[in-house]
């Protein structure tokens, strides 16, 4: 009994808030229809207060009100969570109004927009992207703002984003079997995230990669691809020289060193039998 009065009380309200905007659509005194705009806005039905903006933007244009009509139509679409639209409409809002004292906090709200349309990691990031290049310029463009503190964090966020998704593909050729294209994947990671505090990870499991791919070479490429392992294994000593896993890096070294000797005595003896 409880669960239909409430089902009955929520209906009553909509009924009753749906009859409400209805008569303020149906007015024509547009100074009335913004006033309840505001009102709508004030009390966080934004969608109530964005139709009613769409209705008296014409009326408005040029006014002295339509610039703060502006700025909360654009809030009206972000707290719908239609960040499409408030993204357009923030960028909008500057170009528009390129001296209002809002147009630091819209070019943010612009970036932020496309921060809030970053997906999951395994999908395409080009909002990622967005965001760090919109949330950088917001950065260049407003070098005394007390948002850039939340702009730097948001980038090592995004920028966190795009490299995990960069490893995963990474790790997926590996898992794959495409060992070759695997450790060129993982030596671009390192080259596109280089103050990663994965890197030396990213080395070794290039080198592990490289190592794979020498072993199921044809006996003619396989000393040259396990020379190529040497190269990398010396490469991550130079470079990361205080890793904890450079002993796995030297092991491979040692091990694809080994493999060349053998595959040196091989062609040794084959030579003799002739």
């Amino acid at each position: 009994m409880k669960i239909f009065l409430r089902i009955f009380v929520v209906s009553l309200l909509f009924t009753s808030c749906a009859s409400k905007l209805g008569k303020v659509l149906k007015s024509k005194d547009n100074d009335y229809k913004l006033k309840m705009a505001e009102q709508f806005y004030a009390d966080k039905k934004y969608d109530k207060a964005q139709q009613i903006f769409d209705d008296i933007f014409p009326f408005f244009k040029g006014t002295d009100h339509y610039e703060d009509m502006f700025y909360k139509y654009a809030y009206c679409a972000y707290n719908q969570e239609d960040y499409v639209s408030s993204e357009n409409l923030f960028k909008t809002y500057v170009e528009n109004f390129p001296n209002s004292a809002r147009v630091e906090e819209c070019d943010y709200m612009r970036a932020y927009s496309f921060y809030k349309q970053s997906p999951k990691v395994d999908l395409d990031q080009s909002n990622t992207s967005k965001a760090i290049s919109l949330m950088q310029a917001f950065i260049n463009t407003h070098p005394g703002s007390a948002r850039i503190k939340d702009a730097t964090q948001i980038i090592d966020e995004c920028r966190q984003k795009l490299e995990l998704k960069e490893y995963k593909s990474a790790q997926l050729y590996y898992d794959l079997g495409f060992f070759q294209a695997s450790a060129i994947a993982y030596e671009s990671l390192i080259d596109d995230y280089p103050d990663s505090d994965k890197s030396d990870e990213y080395k070794l499991n290039a080198i592990k990669a490289y190592y794979k791919y020498a072993g199921l070479s044809i006996a003619e490429k396989q000393e040259e691809r396990y020379g190529k392992v040497i190269s990398e294994c010396t490469d991550f000593s130079d470079r990361f020289p205080d890793s904890k896993l450079k002993s796995q890096a030297e092991d491979y070294k040692t091990q694809s060193q080994n493999n060349i000797k053998k595959l040196q005595n091989e062609q040794t003896k084959a030579s003799t039998q002739r």
